[in-house]
């Protein structure tokens, strides 16, 4: 028997790969005959990059960077040949600005910049870059000034960074850009649909949760950064879906990279290859902490038994809990899926490492001796 485990993390308990482990344990118990592969899985948010450094055996890589306000910070990221895997929230995520000084108009990704750069420069060529979470509203500007592109106002003068600085750029220049960015390409996470400016766009939709007050205005300032940028690079991006994704970012690396935007799910399960061992799986294991009617609209699971079933594999799948509408899953893939938690317990006790590896552990073997 093959099984290819790919269970995304029990958020507050369990990562990916412990999650993995937990199952894989329970499995051999009831069949030790069983060859087991392991994927570490993420969806293109919170621990894409741990799990990419995993499923893929990357170096991790550290590197001294500004944070969304400028002061210096240590991010890391992945290398594997002349692939790097990243995300933008290491360098300029929300979590990285204090409440009290959340403003929506201060934060830039230069820092995502300095992270793309000093990647570049140890012979990188391909980008995986996850875009969630971001504190900024700058049109991906920090990041391309990072880059050594020059943004400037009526005298000539460089804007700042920052969502404030939007507004005061007139013209632009590439005169210093590195010039490794030219030769490479970047697969952007993108779970999103939004355009940049509008009434769904950057400022709008994610600008409140970022702090952001004054939405009509810094809207009204993204459009006329738009323009000029469309002017300087031929490509008029800003209603492209995604565009509006991590404050403008999307937008950034869709006018001026060789860049692509996809799913979180799909790019990651493209990235590290499950593919070549789902042709020869019997069993495909996968889960979540919760499976509801969301694990199957592009949530880690959902992608897992996409690609599965198109290698005829059997999909089962472990959660920590269930959720209304969880029988839609049936529907995509998932063949039966199974809570893990065995008796009445207190939310601390099931989020509890050994509690949830334990249960996790004894499901799986359960499954599979009736298997």
């Amino acid at each position: 028997m093959n099984v290819v485990i790919a269970i995304d993390s029990f958020k507050g308990s369990l990562s990916s790969l412990e999650a993995a482990h937990a199952a894989e344990e329970g499995i051999l118990r009831a069949r030790p005959e069983a060859h087991v592969t392991i994927f570490p899985l993420a969806d293109g948010g919170e621990g894409t990059v741990d799990a990419l450094i995993l499923g893929l055996g990357a170096e991790r890589i550290r590197a001294e960077v500004s944070g969304p306000l400028g002061d210096p910070i240590y991010v890391e990221y992945g290398i594997k040949d002349d692939l790097a895997v990243m995300e933008m929230a290491a360098a300029a995520g929300l979590p990285l600005v204090p409440v009290e000084k959340r403003d929506g108009i201060s934060a830039s990704t230069y820092g995502v910049g300095e992270m793309i750069a000093h990647a570049l420069k140890k012979g990188c060529r391909r980008f995986v870059m996850g875009i969630g979470g971001s504190a900024t509203t700058d049109g991906g500007m920090g990041m391309l000034q990072a880059l050594g592109y020059s943004f400037r106002d009526v005298e000539g003068n460089e804007v700042g960074r920052g969502a404030r600085a939007l507004s005061s750029v007139a013209s632009i220049s590439d005169e210093n850009v590195l010039p490794e960015l030219r030769e490479a390409s970047f697969r952007i996470a993108c779970d999103v649909n939004n355009p940049l400016c509008g009434p769904r766009g950057a400022a709008f939709i994610y600008g409140p949760q970022k702090g952001l007050k004054t939405l009509e205005e810094t809207d009204r300032d993204m459009a006329s950064y738009a323009r000029i940028c469309a002017a300087f690079t031929g490509r008029d991006a800003k209603d492209h879906p995604g565009a509006g994704a991590a404050g403008g970012l999307g937008f950034g690396f869709l006018s001026f990279t060789n860049a692509e935007l996809h799913s979180g799910i799909e790019l990651v399960l493209d990235t590290i290859a499950i593919d070549d061992a789902l042709k020869n799986a019997d069993i495909a294991v996968t889960g979540e902490g919760r499976i509801d009617e969301q694990t199957a609209m592009g949530k880690a699971p959902g992608g897992v038994a996409k690609r599965a079933k198109n290698y005829g594999c059997r999909v089962l799948a472990f959660s920590g809990s269930v959720g209304q509408g969880a029988r839609t899953v049936n529907e995509h893939g998932i063949d039966a899926f199974f809570p893990v938690v065995r008796k009445p317990i207190s939310l601390e006790e099931a989020l509890d490492k050994d509690n949830a590896w334990r249960n996790l552990a004894d499901t799986a073997e359960q499954v599979f001796r009736l298997l």
